[in-house]
């Protein structure tokens, strides 16, 4: 079983992504702003607008996010949101 390590399996547009935190995440700072590995939390994003976030993200990637993957760590950076939406789109 291959691991998907985020790097040459990321097909997911990443600007949507930065699209919809900067319309649901209600951060404080210019989601263009933010480099891919940016800690989102620390940019002002709150338990409440990840659920927008998600909601967004499963909304316009046609995905569901499973329980196992509601924590802190799936939407903590662009990055793994990304990795998490590819493995989920698959």
């Amino acid at each position: 079983m291959q691991r998907n390590t985020g790097v040459e399996e990321l097909t997911v547009d990443v600007a949507a992504i930065r699209q919809i935190l900067a319309q649901y995440g209600r951060i404080a700072v210019d989601a263009n702003s933010l480099r891919k590995d940016s800690d989102l939390y620390e940019s002002g994003l709150t338990s409440l607008a990840t659920v927008n976030v998600m909601l967004a993200l499963e909304n316009h990637f046609d995905i569901e996010f499973p329980d196992a993957m509601l924590g802190r760590k799936t939407f903590s950076s662009l990055e793994s949101i990304a990795d998490a939406v590819a493995e989920l789109v698959r």
